[in-house]
Protein backbone atom coordinates (compact mmCIF):
# COMPACT_ATOMS: atom_id res chain seq x y z
CA UNK A 1 0.00 0.00 0.00
CA UNK A 2 2.68 2.36 0.92
CA UNK A 3 4.61 1.34 -2.14
CA UNK A 4 1.74 2.14 -4.42
CA UNK A 5 1.31 5.47 -2.75
CA UNK A 6 4.96 6.19 -3.17
CA UNK A 7 4.82 5.27 -6.86
CA UNK A 8 1.68 7.34 -7.30
CA UNK A 9 3.28 10.32 -5.66
CA UNK A 10 6.37 9.88 -7.79
CA UNK A 11 4.37 9.61 -10.94
CA UNK A 12 2.28 12.55 -9.91
CA UNK A 13 5.41 14.58 -9.29
CA UNK A 14 6.82 13.61 -12.61
CA UNK A 15 3.58 14.42 -14.35
CA UNK A 16 3.42 17.77 -12.57
CA UNK A 17 7.07 18.47 -13.46
CA UNK A 18 6.50 17.46 -17.02
CA UNK A 19 3.47 19.68 -17.20
CA UNK A 20 5.39 22.51 -15.65
CA UNK A 21 8.26 22.01 -18.04
CA UNK A 22 5.92 21.85 -21.00
CA UNK A 23 4.28 25.07 -19.88
CA UNK A 24 7.63 26.77 -19.50
CA UNK A 25 8.65 25.52 -22.89
CA UNK A 26 5.56 26.88 -24.44
CA UNK A 27 6.10 30.16 -22.70
CA UNK A 28 9.70 30.21 -23.85
CA UNK A 29 8.65 29.43 -27.36
CA UNK A 30 6.01 32.10 -27.18
CA UNK A 31 8.56 34.61 -25.94
CA UNK A 32 11.00 33.54 -28.64
CA UNK A 33 8.31 33.98 -31.27
CA UNK A 34 7.43 37.36 -29.84
CA UNK A 35 11.06 38.36 -29.85
CA UNK A 36 11.41 37.25 -33.43
CA UNK A 37 8.34 39.22 -34.34
CA UNK A 38 9.70 42.27 -32.55
CA UNK A 39 13.06 41.78 -34.20
CA UNK A 40 11.36 41.57 -37.57
CA UNK A 41 9.45 44.71 -36.77
CA UNK A 42 12.70 46.42 -35.76
CA UNK A 43 14.28 45.36 -39.03
CA UNK A 44 11.31 46.74 -40.92
CA UNK A 45 11.43 49.98 -38.97
CA UNK A 46 15.18 50.29 -39.51
CA UNK A 47 14.74 49.61 -43.22
CA UNK A 48 12.01 52.21 -43.35
CA UNK A 49 14.23 54.63 -41.45
CA UNK A 50 17.06 53.97 -43.86
CA UNK A 51 14.73 54.64 -46.79
CA UNK A 52 13.42 57.75 -45.12
CA UNK A 53 16.96 58.92 -44.40
CA UNK A 54 17.90 58.36 -48.04
CA UNK A 55 14.84 60.27 -49.18
CA UNK A 56 15.56 63.01 -46.67
CA UNK A 57 19.15 63.27 -47.84
CA UNK A 58 18.04 63.34 -51.46
CA UNK A 59 15.48 66.00 -50.65
CA UNK A 60 18.06 67.89 -48.62
CA UNK A 61 20.54 67.79 -51.46
CA UNK A 62 17.87 69.00 -53.88
CA UNK A 63 16.92 71.77 -51.50
CA UNK A 64 20.56 72.79 -51.10
CA UNK A 65 20.95 72.85 -54.88
CA UNK A 66 17.87 75.04 -55.18
CA UNK A 67 19.17 77.28 -52.42
CA UNK A 68 22.51 77.59 -54.24
CA UNK A 69 20.68 78.46 -57.46
CA UNK A 70 18.59 81.04 -55.64
CA UNK A 71 21.70 82.49 -54.02
CA UNK A 72 23.38 82.77 -57.42
CA UNK A 73 20.28 84.44 -58.82
CA UNK A 74 20.17 86.77 -55.86
CA UNK A 75 23.80 87.73 -56.35
CA UNK A 76 23.11 88.38 -60.03
CA UNK A 77 20.06 90.45 -59.19
CA UNK A 78 22.02 92.42 -56.62
CA UNK A 79 24.74 93.18 -59.16
CA UNK A 80 22.24 93.92 -61.89
CA UNK A 81 20.13 96.02 -59.58
CA UNK A 82 23.17 98.02 -58.57
CA UNK A 83 23.89 98.74 -62.21
CA UNK A 84 20.25 99.54 -62.88
CA UNK A 85 20.16 101.80 -59.85
CA UNK A 86 23.26 103.54 -61.12
CA UNK A 87 21.66 103.97 -64.52
CA UNK A 88 18.47 105.18 -62.90
CA UNK A 89 20.52 107.57 -60.81
CA UNK A 90 22.14 108.96 -63.93
CA UNK A 91 18.77 109.08 -65.60
CA UNK A 92 17.30 110.87 -62.65
CA UNK A 93 20.10 113.41 -62.80
CA UNK A 94 19.48 113.97 -66.49
CA UNK A 95 15.77 114.15 -65.95
CA UNK A 96 16.16 116.44 -63.00
CA UNK A 97 18.44 118.90 -64.75
CA UNK A 98 16.92 118.79 -68.19
CA UNK A 99 13.33 117.72 -67.79
CA UNK A 100 12.06 121.27 -67.69
CA UNK A 101 13.93 122.33 -70.81
CA UNK A 102 12.89 119.12 -72.58
CA UNK A 103 9.30 119.77 -71.61
CA UNK A 104 9.55 123.33 -72.84
CA UNK A 105 11.12 122.12 -76.06
CA UNK A 106 8.31 119.66 -76.58
CA UNK A 107 5.72 122.27 -75.71
CA UNK A 108 7.31 124.71 -78.14
CA UNK A 109 7.48 122.36 -81.10
CA UNK A 110 4.52 124.09 -82.64
CA UNK A 111 6.02 127.51 -81.98
CA UNK A 112 9.39 126.47 -83.37
CA UNK A 113 7.76 124.98 -86.42
CA UNK A 114 5.92 128.24 -86.98
CA UNK A 115 9.18 130.17 -86.46
CA UNK A 116 10.97 127.99 -89.01
CA UNK A 117 8.16 128.57 -91.50
CA UNK A 118 8.34 132.31 -90.87
CA UNK A 119 12.12 132.20 -91.24
CA UNK A 120 11.84 130.37 -94.53
CA UNK A 121 9.20 132.82 -95.72
CA UNK A 122 11.42 135.74 -94.69
CA UNK A 123 14.43 134.24 -96.43
CA UNK A 124 12.38 133.67 -99.54
CA UNK A 125 11.14 137.25 -99.42
CA UNK A 126 14.66 138.57 -98.84
CA UNK A 127 15.91 136.52 -101.81
CA UNK A 128 13.04 137.88 -103.88
CA UNK A 129 13.94 141.44 -102.87
CA UNK A 130 17.58 140.83 -103.80
CA UNK A 131 16.61 139.39 -107.16
CA UNK A 132 14.35 142.37 -107.80
CA UNK A 133 17.29 144.68 -106.99
CA UNK A 134 19.54 142.76 -109.38
CA UNK A 135 16.95 142.98 -112.14
CA UNK A 136 16.55 146.72 -111.56
CA UNK A 137 20.32 147.25 -111.63
CA UNK A 138 20.76 145.24 -114.82
CA UNK A 139 17.89 147.08 -116.46
CA UNK A 140 19.38 150.40 -115.41
CA UNK A 141 22.89 149.81 -116.78
CA UNK A 142 21.61 148.32 -120.03
CA UNK A 143 23.43 145.88 -122.31
CA UNK A 144 26.95 146.41 -121.04
CA UNK A 145 29.57 143.71 -121.50
CA UNK A 146 29.64 141.40 -118.43
CA UNK A 147 33.42 141.73 -118.48
CA UNK A 148 33.02 145.41 -117.65
CA UNK A 149 30.14 145.18 -115.17
CA UNK A 150 28.81 142.10 -113.43
CA UNK A 151 25.77 142.11 -111.13
CA UNK A 152 25.09 138.98 -109.10
CA UNK A 153 23.81 137.52 -105.83
CA UNK A 154 26.06 135.33 -103.71
CA UNK A 155 25.07 133.95 -100.29
CA UNK A 156 22.20 136.40 -100.02
CA UNK A 157 24.35 139.47 -100.84
CA UNK A 158 24.12 141.59 -104.00
CA UNK A 159 27.44 142.47 -105.67
CA UNK A 160 28.10 144.96 -108.47
CA UNK A 161 31.57 144.45 -109.92
CA UNK A 162 32.83 147.20 -112.24
CA UNK A 163 36.14 146.70 -114.02
CA UNK A 164 38.87 149.29 -113.69
CA UNK A 165 39.06 149.41 -117.50
CA UNK A 166 35.65 151.13 -117.39
CA UNK A 167 36.24 153.28 -114.31
CA UNK A 168 39.87 154.41 -114.43
CA UNK A 169 42.78 154.90 -116.72
CA UNK A 170 45.85 152.76 -115.98
CA UNK A 171 47.49 153.69 -112.69
CA UNK A 172 44.92 156.42 -112.03
CA UNK A 173 42.18 156.89 -109.49
CA UNK A 174 40.28 159.57 -111.46
CA UNK A 175 36.89 158.29 -112.67
CA UNK A 176 36.39 158.47 -116.44
CA UNK A 177 33.45 160.33 -117.97
CA UNK A 178 31.96 157.15 -119.38
CA UNK A 179 32.18 155.55 -115.93
CA UNK A 180 30.35 158.52 -114.39
CA UNK A 181 27.37 157.78 -116.64
CA UNK A 182 27.30 154.15 -115.55
CA UNK A 183 27.62 155.16 -111.88
CA UNK A 184 24.71 157.54 -112.34
CA UNK A 185 22.48 154.67 -113.49
CA UNK A 186 23.54 152.56 -110.51
CA UNK A 187 23.00 155.51 -108.15
CA UNK A 188 19.43 155.98 -109.39
CA UNK A 189 18.54 152.40 -108.38
CA UNK A 190 20.30 152.71 -105.00
CA UNK A 191 18.55 155.98 -104.17
CA UNK A 192 15.19 154.29 -104.84
CA UNK A 193 16.04 151.72 -102.14
CA UNK A 194 16.05 153.92 -99.01
CA UNK A 195 16.46 151.00 -96.60
CA UNK A 196 19.72 149.66 -98.02
CA UNK A 197 23.34 150.53 -97.29
CA UNK A 198 26.36 149.57 -99.35
CA UNK A 199 30.13 149.41 -99.35
CA UNK A 200 32.39 150.47 -102.21
CA UNK A 201 35.52 148.27 -102.29
CA UNK A 202 38.63 148.96 -104.32
CA UNK A 203 40.64 145.92 -105.54
CA UNK A 204 43.99 145.75 -107.38
CA UNK A 205 46.20 143.10 -108.93
CA UNK A 206 49.48 142.07 -107.31
CA UNK A 207 51.76 144.26 -109.40
CA UNK A 208 53.62 146.63 -107.02
CA UNK A 209 52.45 150.21 -107.33
CA UNK A 210 53.95 153.50 -106.14
CA UNK A 211 53.23 156.92 -107.57
CA UNK A 212 53.20 160.36 -105.99
CA UNK A 213 51.52 160.20 -102.57
CA UNK A 214 50.45 156.59 -103.16
CA UNK A 215 52.97 154.14 -101.75
CA UNK A 216 51.39 150.78 -102.56
CA UNK A 217 48.27 148.91 -103.72
CA UNK A 218 46.56 149.60 -100.41
CA UNK A 219 46.64 153.33 -101.13
CA UNK A 220 45.55 152.84 -104.74
CA UNK A 221 42.59 150.61 -103.81
CA UNK A 222 41.40 153.03 -101.13
CA UNK A 223 41.73 156.10 -103.40
CA UNK A 224 39.72 154.39 -106.14
CA UNK A 225 36.99 153.48 -103.65
CA UNK A 226 36.78 157.03 -102.26
CA UNK A 227 36.71 158.45 -105.78
CA UNK A 228 33.62 156.39 -106.61
CA UNK A 229 31.96 157.32 -103.30
CA UNK A 230 32.54 161.03 -103.98
CA UNK A 231 30.95 160.76 -107.43
CA UNK A 232 27.91 158.99 -105.98
CA UNK A 233 27.58 161.57 -103.21
CA UNK A 234 28.45 164.83 -104.95
CA UNK A 235 27.15 164.20 -108.44
CA UNK A 236 24.22 161.83 -107.88
CA UNK A 237 23.25 162.78 -104.33
CA UNK A 238 23.43 159.33 -102.74
CA UNK A 239 23.18 159.90 -98.95
CA UNK A 240 26.75 159.57 -97.61
CA UNK A 241 25.57 157.90 -94.40
CA UNK A 242 24.51 154.91 -96.47
CA UNK A 243 27.98 154.40 -97.98
CA UNK A 244 31.29 152.97 -96.79
CA UNK A 245 34.57 153.21 -98.71
CA UNK A 246 37.12 150.42 -98.29
CA UNK A 247 40.38 149.32 -99.92
CA UNK A 248 41.13 145.58 -100.23
CA UNK A 249 44.44 145.97 -102.10
CA UNK A 250 45.52 142.77 -103.91
CA UNK A 251 44.40 140.27 -101.28
CA UNK A 252 40.93 139.23 -102.51
CA UNK A 253 41.58 138.17 -106.11
CA UNK A 254 38.92 136.55 -108.28
CA UNK A 255 41.42 135.19 -110.82
CA UNK A 256 45.04 134.05 -110.92
CA UNK A 257 47.44 136.99 -111.10
CA UNK A 258 49.88 134.98 -113.23
CA UNK A 259 48.10 135.93 -116.46
CA UNK A 260 47.29 139.31 -118.04
CA UNK A 261 43.58 138.45 -118.19
CA UNK A 262 43.61 137.36 -114.55
CA UNK A 263 45.24 140.59 -113.40
CA UNK A 264 42.71 142.60 -115.40
CA UNK A 265 39.83 140.76 -113.71
CA UNK A 266 41.30 141.43 -110.28
CA UNK A 267 41.50 145.20 -110.92
CA UNK A 268 37.94 146.10 -110.10
CA UNK A 269 35.65 148.18 -107.93
CA UNK A 270 32.94 146.28 -106.11
CA UNK A 271 29.71 147.71 -104.72
CA UNK A 272 28.43 145.42 -101.96
CA UNK A 273 24.79 145.84 -100.96
CA UNK A 274 24.99 145.26 -97.22
CA UNK A 275 22.31 143.00 -95.70
CA UNK A 276 20.02 144.90 -93.38
CA UNK A 277 19.58 142.60 -90.39
CA UNK A 278 17.08 144.86 -88.68
CA UNK A 279 14.89 144.82 -91.76
CA UNK A 280 15.33 141.08 -92.02
CA UNK A 281 14.24 140.54 -88.42
CA UNK A 282 11.23 142.72 -89.04
CA UNK A 283 10.34 140.30 -91.79
CA UNK A 284 10.57 137.52 -89.22
CA UNK A 285 8.39 139.33 -86.73
CA UNK A 286 5.64 140.16 -89.23
CA UNK A 287 6.08 137.88 -92.23
CA UNK A 288 2.61 138.59 -93.51
CA UNK A 289 2.78 142.38 -93.35
CA UNK A 290 5.62 143.06 -95.76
Amino acid sequence: MKFKQIVFLALSSMILFACASSKKLKESQKKAAENERKAAQCDSVQQLLRLDNAKLKQSHDADMARIKTLEDQLDFLKTNNSQVLGDLKDLSVISGSQAESIKKSLDNIGVKDSYIKNLQAALNKKDSMNMALVINLKSAVGNLDDKDINIKVEKGVVYVDISDKMLFNSGSYDVTEHAKTVLGKVAKVLINQPNIEFMVEGHTDNVPFSRGPLTDNWDLSVKRATSVVRILQNTYHVPPEKMTAAGRSQYVPVEDNDSKAGRAANRRTRIVILPQLDQFFKLLEKPGNN
